[in-house]
């Protein structure tokens, strides 16, 4: 008789956790966008370009 490989199964149950939060993630953040929470993103738009640079700077 084989015995249980318990390191498997709770993988799968943490791989299962997870996509389950990123899918809510997914959801709060697209009820977000449709609500008008558009201006939000401009700021971390505006900060994509900084840490660009400071990536090329620490390179």
């Amino acid at each position: 008789m084989a015995k249980p490989n318990y390191s498997f199964e709770k993988r799968q149950r943490e791989l299962a956790k997870k996509k389950k939060k990123e899918e809510k993630n997914q959801r709060k953040l697209a009820k977000s966008d449709a609500s008008g929470a558009v201006p939000a993103e401009s700021p971390s738009d505006a900060k994509a370009p900084a840490d660009a640079g400071d990536t090329v700077v620490n390179t």
